[in-house]
């Protein structure tokens, strides 16, 4: 039996997604990259509700990929946690983390999944500026590609959508701008800071 297109561009994006994740893994290992533990733990939240919203919504295999990154967030978040613990925790951490649960709970009473979708989009989007920070001030504690390919994939995710609209989309299509945003902010600083501890001068695009 022949797949569809849907599966087809969907079975890319996890593939990427994949991908995408094992250098930022190798690099946790490494101790080359210091993931923010409580962004990912939102991240989990938030990609979760999201993709049960696309569910709900009959996004089909366009789903597949909000799982896939819903599982990956929660692993990285576990890693980080259990080798940093917690930390550049702030009130707008915390904020967001409220925000999470303030789309749980919208959805639950209301039964609209784009309300809650809308929460988690905007609240994601805030939950990022963390991460920004500390890219901004440590970017070789981040790795770039990884935020590339996350960009990359849920650009498939959208177009794999067996129902397009602002439940299914809206969500994904803010993960493809951040991401790519942040990995201009990532290459834009090694352009400006040398490798840490001695590491070659060359400038860095992707670790």
């Amino acid at each position: 039996m022949c797949m569809s297109y849907h599966a087809i561009l969907a079975a890319t994006a996890v593939t990427i997604d994949i991908l995408g994740y094992f250098p930022y893994v190798r690099n946790i290992l490494r101790n080359k990259t210091k993931p923010h533990a409580f962004s990912w733990f939102i991240w989990t939240l938030l990609t979760g509700i999201a993709f049960f919203a696309q569910i709900q919504e009959g996004a089909g295999a366009g789903a597949w990929v909000t799982l896939a990154s819903t599982l990956a967030c929660a692993f990285i978040a576990a890693m980080s946690y259990y080798k940093w613990g917690i930390s550049y925790v702030t009130r707008l951490d915390w904020l967001c983390l409220g925000g999470a649960l303030l789309g749980i709970a919208v959805w639950a009473i209301t039964n609209n999944p784009l309300a809650a979708v809308v929460i988690v989009t905007v609240t994601d989007a805030v939950g990022f500026f963390p991460t920004f920070r500390k890219g901004y001030d440590k970017p070789y504690e981040e790795t770039a590609i990884t935020f590339a390919a996350n960009s990359v994939k849920f650009a498939f995710g959208i177009l794999a959508l067996e129902t397009v609209n602002p439940a299914t989309w809206l969500y994904p299509a803010s993960l493809v701008l951040t991401n790519g945003a942040f990995v201009v902010l990532l290459l834009a600083r090694r352009s400006q800071i040398p490798p840490e501890k001695g590491a070659s001068t060359i400038k860095q695009t992707f670790k």
